[in-house]
């Protein structure tokens, strides 16, 4: 017989897969199938973009870095560069400060040996002066000491010129 259990299997089947048809299951699915697809594929874009923006954000960053580093190393270069002119000015002003404490002390050296040979000169005068007038009073001669004043006159003469500077 025709009518056995494949053959009302078979019916079964063609009525269930009617049924699917009529209900649209096949189309339901193939929309759900589809609104996954474009949910992944909307996923998958918004992830490439945000991968892009990361990609920009990092090179920017990476090039901020570079910028800064060169940034630093100018201003260390700069203040190297200033702090070597710092030096090199303090030492030719502490040279300058120097040699002028030495020639200031070279003049008062100078001037103290003037002033020393002058006050020599002048005691050497009056001793000769109270010299002279010792002997002056001890012999009255009036020769005698016209005869000793002009020797000590070309004394004290010779002296003086023997101890220009």
């Amino acid at each position: 017989m025709i009518v056995d259990a494949t053959f009302w299997v078979a019916i079964s089947f063609f009525i269930f897969f009617g049924l699917l048809v009529y209900l649209k299951v096949p189309q339901k699915i193939n929309n759900s199938l589809s609104g996954m697809i474009s949910a992944i594929n909307k996923e998958l874009k918004e992830a490439e973009q945000l991968k892009m923006e990361a990609k920009n954000l990092l090179s920017d960053y990476e090039s901020k870095i570079d910028k800064s580093k060169k940034e630093t190393k100018e201003i260390i270069d700069l203040a190297k560069e200033e702090s070597e002119k710092m030096v090199l000015e303090k030492t030719k002003k502490f040279h300058q400060i120097t040699e002028e404490r030495k020639k200031n002390i070279e003049l008062k050296i100078f001037q103290m040996k003037a002033n020393a040979l002058k006050d020599i000169k002048n005691i050497s005068v009056k001793i000769g002066i109270a010299t002279v007038e010792s002997l002056i009073k001890k012999s009255i001669d009036k020769s005698k000491i016209e005869n000793l004043y002009s020797k000590s006159l070309q004394q004290t003469k010779i002296v003086l010129k023997q101890t220009k500077f």
